[in-house]
């Protein structure tokens, strides 16, 4: 009935199970005699919970005026994190910029970078939507432009163009035939003013391609190539002819201004200066 040696001293060597059941010597043994653990969970700092053993951390996402309250892994790395924002905005992940004290590092962990309880993490980038917004296609732009132009006042109304419209009718101008379209006479288009007032013709130089602006004190020989576009409208009051521009450079500023062009001239004139020739 005597005790061995020693035995009492095994006993208090031997581990305890995480069940905490008994303490006897059997329990942290499974039936086969081999030492079981339990798995032990891990401690929650920074005020955060623990879900499924690992350590979370409560974060504020900020993004285009939108907040984000996310409860997430202090173990997880930045790259995670981006894809964490990607399911609350939309936003792909190659097209964030999140900050934590600078830009931050998508493969450190946010322990790493000490991110801590109620940090705020600021994002900034734009959706693919956005993106294709912005990037309106070229026509659509266009269209967009004209249609700004066209809610202006008629260009008649402008102060600039009033004070060459103002001082009427010149005596020698051409005859008008209203619904008419006619190709270009053979004799210069005369009985016009420009922008200065002054009077002017214009010659169409067919076989040198040219276009020939005369004025009391010269004449200018220009290019059909070099002339960008031709801009015309009605005059109001006078709708039988109209106020014509040639393009000769990129700005306004390089519009030559022609008044009182008659308009059954008005289409022959674009179709012979663009090049399309239509009427000859």
């Amino acid at each position: 009935g005597a005790e061995e040696p020693g035995m009492e001293a095994e006993a208090q060597q031997l581990p305890l199970g995480c069940g905490g059941g008994g303490g006897s010597p059997a329990a942290g043994r499974s039936p086969e005699g081999e030492e079981r653990r339990e798995p032990l969970q891990a401690s929650v700092s920074n005020g955060g919970d623990a879900e499924g053993g690992r350590e979370l951390v409560e974060l504020k996402v900020i993004w285009n005026k939108n907040k984000y309250d996310v409860k997430f892994c202090l173990d997880s790395t930045g790259a995670e994190l981006k894809q964490k924002i990607h399911s609350l905005t939309g936003l792909p992940p190659a097209m964030q910029k999140v900050m934590f004290k600078g830009l931050l590092p998508e493969e450190k962990t946010l322990r790493e970078i000490k991110v801590t309880n109620g940090a705020k993490i600021m994002v900034v980038g734009s959706t693919i939507n956005d993106v294709l917004a912005v990037n309106t296609p070229k026509e659509a732009a266009q269209q967009e432009v004209k249609a700004e132009e066209n809610k202006k006042e008629p260009l008649c109304r402008q102060k600039q163009h009033r004070k060459v419209l103002d001082k009427g009718k010149p005596d020698d101008v051409m005859p008008s035939v209203k619904g008419v379209q006619e190709r270009l006479p053979t004799v210069p288009l005369s009985g016009m003013y420009n922008k200065s007032g002054g009077k002017v013709r214009l010659t169409f130089k067919l076989e040198q391609d040219q276009l020939w602006i005369g004025t009391k004190e010269r004449t200018e020989k220009l290019p059909m190539g070099s002339i960008k576009n031709v801009v015309s409208e009605p005059i109001e009051g006078h709708e039988d002819y109209h106020m014509m521009a040639f393009q000769l450079g990129p700005t306004e500023a390089s519009y030559y201004w022609v008044y009182w062009v008659p308009t059954q001239y008005v289409d022959a004139i674009k179709d012979t200066v663009l090049g399309k020739w239509q009427y000859f």
